[in-house]
């Protein structure tokens, strides 16, 4: 196998004509690198994804071969997968106003060019679920917002809202499936590509705690700051220790890495309803 490239949190091999995407206990926030692995956290967002791969497969194909045929070093956090040629923009639906949308709406009042009721405050219900796409930056540089047009001059009009439906749609559809499990999707960023036989798929990872804000829904309360089954713990903790949110990080303390491994494996129980370990 050849190391095609070493990304944020998963690397890809090729294998013959397939790909192997392995997926580390790496963990990023900021668009930076931590120095410090999440134990099993590449195990959980492979499990996940594989997950819900599965509930999806109706609406959008994929891109996973097999998740047993891969190299024994790699078991239970590799993918065998289709070659895609990826997107380039990262395709984001937000049902739930927080994060760096809520950021850009105090300042203009919108969201990737999107303008929304005036008066909506942090964690605040949206109307209706909406596309906010985004810039792909390279491994230590910042993914920017960008506009639906922006998004038509890259890839032309039809692809433009074929992948604004396809976003939208996986998150209405993720976002049901997981309230059935008293779980709330605020937000999900999709990867979009093309298959050789001119298929676009998803590929990467869907709904998973890298890739999503979850939230209990027993707990929210909107106006402020919901718990969250993702790395907002790991940004929560990264904000209050000063760091400037430039490279390199520093080490994340040992508890903080336990109570975001614990939160990992909860919304992996909750949502597929399995045990972990």
């Amino acid at each position: 196998m050849e190391l095609l490239h070493s990304g944020k949190v998963r690397d890809v091999y090729a294998d013959g004509e397939d790909l192997i995407l392995v997926a580390s206990d790496r963990i990023s926030i900021y668009d930076v690198v931590l120095p410090t692995p999440v134990p099993d956290k590449g195990k959980l967002l492979t499990a996940l994804s594989l997950w819900w791969f599965e509930q999806l497969a109706d609406l959008v194909p994929n891109h996973v071969i097999s998740a047993t045929d891969v190299p024994a070093r790699f078991a239970g956090r590799a993918i065998r997968c289709r070659r895609l040629e990826m997107v380039p923009v990262e395709c984001v639906a937000r049902g739930y106003l927080t994060g760096g949308g809520l950021t850009e709406y105090q300042r203009t009042g919108a969201v990737s060019g999107v303008e929304l009721p005036r008066g909506l405050v942090e964690a605040a219900i949206l109307p209706e679920p909406i596309f906010t796409p985004s810039t792909k930056a390279p491994v230590g540089e910042h993914d920017e917002p960008i506009t639906f047009a922006d998004v038509v001059d890259k890839v032309g009009a039809e692809t433009a809202e074929r992948l604004r439906r396809i976003t939208i749609d996986v998150y209405r559809r993720g976002a049901e499936l997981a309230a059935d499990r008293g779980i709330l999707v605020a937000d999900t960023k999709l990867e979009l590509g093309w298959a050789s036989d001119g298929t676009l798929m998803v590929g990467d990872e869907l709904l998973t705690s890298d890739s999503s804000r979850f939230w209990p829904a027993e707990s929210y309360q909107p106006g402020r700051a919901q718990f969250s089954y993702d790395k907002q713990y790991v940004r929560d903790w990264a904000v209050r220790s000063g760091w400037d949110k430039q490279a390199p990080a520093p080490e994340v303390p040992a508890e903080v890495v336990e109570a975001t491994r614990a939160r990992y494996v909860d919304v992996y129980e909750k949502l597929t309803g399995n045990r972990w370990g």
